[in-house]
């Protein structure tokens, strides 16, 4: 008995009889250099076949989905030093499994986790994940646009250098030192979106005052839009977000049915760049009409005949998917949804694909004709 008293002190000098009997022990095992708290209560007769564990949180944590074979060997243990010895061992092997059990906080985190968000406001809190590790914040910017910054914490201390993103066009950095708080962080935040509101209004702008094609539900991260200006010409745009006042990059895009229309605006475009005027005042929108003289329409309804030219292989328009793809024969110039010829080139067996693009011939004048696989919607 002795020398199991022995090993049993010096294998965890941290556990120890509270009473005379030595039916009652407390305090800690140290399993990979850290300790958890325990105590273990014994019957009268010291038998292990009758005792009680009780665990710390953090030991329970890390015990969990263990709890049955711990509960065995505490009654088939001979002896409490082999029993810590096997509890030890299933330790080691839960560590091993799941090493996500390692970083369990220590309670100074939540209480400052806590201290952080009474200084930032609940208000701006829109969710927190169970292990109290990641927030998503709310934010608007001047201009009323709501936004949302994301903030991944580390298990140790809460603003330990953590990750923060958020739906931008640009990289989000942000400055920390040991000493900087959530609340400071979110104030770079603000910055941030103040130094892109301009960006962001020029977008708002087009998205306004324009038949946007693509993309079909725009986010704040991003700086393309093609813009409808006739029955299968469009021209895409690509805002500097932070110079948004620069000349933007353009390309337009139509059938060379369509030269016409399209050579002349690529020839306007072209001769007149010179008069893009990036001061304070410039309304985008309105530049890029005098640069191109045209004016830009509105999302039309689809009685409309100046776009209302129908699918060459389904016959209909749909809400969703425009007819925007257009044989490039000058002969043909049939229009087709992007969806529809996709499906109709991969159908035959004279067609080939390269990554996502579909090369075949027109359904209807035999001429050579591309389309690019159809975005997967969310």
């Amino acid at each position: 008995v002795k020398a199991n008293e022995t090993s049993l002190i010096k294998d965890n000098p941290l556990l120890l009889p509270l009473n005379k009997e030595k039916t009652v022990y407390d305090g800690f095992i140290t399993v990979q250099a850290r300790d958890s708290g325990l105590e273990i209560t014994l019957p009268p007769d010291g038998q292990l076949s009758g005792g009680r564990l009780h665990c710390c949180w953090q030991l329970k944590h890390l015990l969990r989905g263990y709890e049955q074979t711990v509960k065995q060997r505490l009654q088939q243990s001979e002896d409490l030093v082999t029993f810590i010895l096997e509890l030890k061992t299933i330790l080691e092997v839960g560590l091993k499994s799941f090493p996500e059990r390692r970083s369990i906080p220590p309670p100074q985190y939540y209480s400052q986790l806590i201290s952080e968000m009474e200084t930032l406001g609940w208000s701006k809190l829109l969710f927190i994940d169970t292990a109290f590790q990641t927030l998503k914040l709310d934010a608007e910017d001047s201009s009323g646009r709501q936004h949302i910054l994301t903030v991944k914490l580390k298990s140790k201390h809460p603003f330990e250098a953590p990750d923060c993103s958020a739906d931008l066009p640009i990289p989000l950095l942000l400055n920390w030192t040991p000493q900087t708080s959530l609340e400071q962080l979110y104030g770079q935040f603000l910055l941030v979106l103040e130094s892109l509101t301009r960006f962001w209004d020029t977008l708002d702008e087009i998205d306004r005052k324009t038949w946007i094609l693509e993309p079909e539900k725009p986010c704040r991260s991003d700086t393309m839009r093609r813009i409808a200006i006739g029955s299968n010409v469009s021209i895409k745009v690509e805002v500097d977000p932070r110079h948004p006042e620069m000349l933007p990059d353009c390309c337009l895009l139509g059938a060379e049915h369509g030269i016409v229309v399209v050579t002349p605006l690529r020839n306007k475009l072209n001769t007149n760049m010179h008069l893009w005027n990036p001061d304070s005042t410039y309304n985008f929108i309105c530049t890029l009409k005098v640069l191109l003289q045209l004016d830009f329409n509105h999302r039309p309804s689809f009685s409309d005949q100046s776009f209302s030219a129908e699918c060459g292989i389904c016959y209909s328009i749909l809400e969703d998917s425009i007819p925007d793809q257009v044989c490039n024969d000058p002969r043909c110039g049939q229009t087709f949804q992007q969806v529809c010829l996709y499906e109709w080139l991969r159908g035959l067996p004279s067609s080939r694909q390269s990554f996502n693009v579909v090369f075949g011939d027109c359904p209807y004048c035999s001429k050579p004709i591309t389309v690019k696989m159809a975005a997967q919607k969310s």
